[in-house]
């Protein structure tokens, strides 16, 4: 079941631990189907950490990359949970990325701000500056940024341009890509998070007839 995991902590700060892991395309999947087998969050993070199937090198590494993975499968109702377990890659990268954005909302507000702004603006690529200026315009609202070190915050802009590739909305060369999000994607989300799929590049006309 959905369990409510905002990006904001209760004071209104923005929580910036995603600094790591990407969108763990195929461990999601793994994971997905064990909460499937046995509805339960704690016994999937018991095998992930018995099995080490994150593959760490450490403990501790293992423990935090558990938690950052289990936080943001459980934005995603059962149903969106079933269909990532179905799903082909490409629309698994989608889910998961609408999944970071509803956990971590500096996500979410890079994703409407510049990722779909610039896309439906015709501006068809992200540059490293267009992050740094992004987070620099955070910072003046949200004085925690403050407190991440220049070397944080390139790790942060890395994390976030590697799952936008993995994502298969961005490529290599930080051009944007077009989402076409399935009828299917669109089912598996309720009608009250359905408007989450502008998380990602789309034009608003392009989903007339698939979203209701």
């Amino acid at each position: 079941m959905k369990e409510e995991t905002p990006g904001r902590v209760k004071n209104g700060t923005y929580r910036m631990s995603f600094s790591t892991g990407g969108l763990f395309l195929r461990e999601s999947e793994r994971a997905a189907a064990l909460y499937r087998d046995f509805g339960d969050w704690t016994t999937v993070r018991d095998k992930i950490l018995a099995e080490n199937l994150l593959r760490a090198r450490t403990l501790s590494t293992l423990k935090r990359l558990c938690r950052e993975l289990v936080s943001r499968l459980k934005t995603l109702s059962d149903r969106e949970l079933g269909f990532l377990i179905e799903c082909s890659r490409r629309e698994r990268g989608y889910l998961l990325w609408i999944a970071a954005c509803r956990q971590y909302a500096f996500v979410a507000d890079f994703a409407l701000e510049i990722l779909r702004e610039r896309y439906i603006t015709l501006k068809i690529d992200i540059s490293n500056e267009e992050f740094d200026s992004f987070f620099i315009r955070k910072s003046e609202w949200r004085p925690e940024l403050d407190e991440i070190t220049p070397a944080t915050r390139i790790r942060l802009r890395q994390n976030l341009f590697q799952m936008l590739r993995e994502a298969d909305l961005l490529t290599a060369d930080n051009m944007i890509i077009s989402a076409m999000p399935s009828p299917g994607l669109l089912d598996a989300m309720s009608p009250g998070d359905i408007r989450d799929v502008f998380y990602l590049p789309v034009f608003e006309s392009d989903l007339k007839g698939v979203m209701q």
